[in-house]
């Protein structure tokens, strides 16, 4: 994908190919679409393809107020007419002298949720504090902003002004993975306290009622299948097993484990249409790997080297930052704030001896 038309010269994919052979692009550019994708390239190591699409999201979509458009429109005006494509199909010395096509400023809690995980995770392993700094600014601004008057979240927010519409279990699920992302990457509990707090929505019950449609006697219906998006169920299994690796607790790991098992059968029969349902299933299947540095350098060598491992949480705190996560109920944390520069290797919440020497963290699991 990345070395076919669907990306353009600046980083940014577009939404989807018109041709089996992947040309002839559909010149929107979703959020979507771009997050999920900095992902998929972070996994695969294609540093080159990872800091293209930052490079799209943080000077493209990104809002003034930090937030991130749900999308850059595929027309735009040339030559005083409409043009579908024509201003990414001029190299890009050429665009400066044109008007870009318009961003769809809608800041959408779900999509923003995408973003600020992979900006988090992305930024950690490249050691891009500039992401890490967008992925916070985008957290605070949908926290802010879309709310409603009851305080409540709702879906989406435009030039500052929350809708109607209140958030899906989805929304709050997609946004609850993004905080704990950037909790691990800042080392600050605070954004995943918030996020279990939305996640305990969704599990409790209180999430998603809609009041249009109860007013109507219609009941929600979740969406148990992926489009351009993790469904309804893989989302809130998604958020359920990252917040049980960073030591909210088992009821987590169950609540994931139950929405797989759900669905189990029906993922194996069709996987193209349970891509996210499946990649939580198999995130359950193995012991997690779990690396906590505590110190006080986290531009420092022992840092770096767990950075740079292959494990599903990755973590840098200082000795006060792991007793405010302790303090708060992450085990994963628990009996490790009052120790010098160490690097705890764990599986399944059982470490190995800490480490001191950076060579000692292997980058293999």
């Amino acid at each position: 994908m990345a070395a076919s038309d669907l990306r353009d010269a600046d980083g940014g994919f577009f939404r989807y190919a018109t041709r089996r052979d992947w040309t002839v692009p559909h010149y929107e550019r979703m959020l979507t679409d771009n997050a999920q994708l900095l992902e998929v390239a972070l996994d695969a190591g294609d540093e080159e393809t990872v800091r293209g699409i930052a490079r799209f999201l943080l000077g493209t979509l990104r809002r003034k107020d930090g937030g991130f458009g749900a999308a850059q429109d595929s027309e735009s005006w040339i030559d005083g007419a409409r043009s579908e494509g024509g201003y990414y199909l001029r190299p890009v010395a050429e665009r400066a002298a044109l008007e870009p096509p318009a961003v769809d400023g809608k800041v959408i809690t779900g999509w923003n949720g995408l973003a600020i995980a992979a900006l988090a995770r992305a930024g950690a392993a490249l050691g891009e504090d500039v992401w890490i700094a967008a992925a916070a600014e985008a957290a605070a601004a949908v926290l802010g902003t879309n709310r409603g008057a009851d305080g409540a979240l709702v879906r989406a927010s435009l030039d500052g002004r929350a809708s109607a519409a209140v958030a899906t279990a989805a929304d709050l699920a997609l946004l609850a993975d993004g905080l704990f992302a950037l909790a691990a990457a800042t080392g600050d509990v605070a954004p995943a306290v918030t996020g279990r707090d939305l996640l305990d929505e969704v599990l409790d019950g209180a999430a998603g009622d809609d009041p249009l449609l109860r007013a109507q006697g219609i009941a929600a219906s979740p969406d148990h299948t992926d489009g351009d998006l993790p469904s309804d169920t893989a989302a809130v299994a998604q958020a359920a097993l990252s917040a049980w690796r960073l030591g909210a607790g088992d009821r987590y790991r169950a609540a994931a484990a139950a929405r797989v098992e759900a669905l189990a059968s029906r993922a194996l029969a069709q996987p193209f249409a349970h891509g996210s349902l499946l990649r939580v299933a198999a995130g359950l299947a193995a012991a997690p790997r779990q690396l906590v540095v505590v110190t006080e350098d986290a531009g420092g060598a022992l840092a770096a080297a767990a950075r740079g491992a292959d494990a599903d949480v990755v973590a840098v705190v200082t000795p006060a930052q792991a007793a405010a996560f302790a303090a708060s109920g992450f085990e994963l944390f628990e009996g490790k704030e009052a120790t010098a520069e160490r690097a705890y290797d764990c599986r399944a919440f059982v470490c190995r001896l800490p480490v001191s020497d950076p060579a000692a963290v292997s980058r293999a699991r």
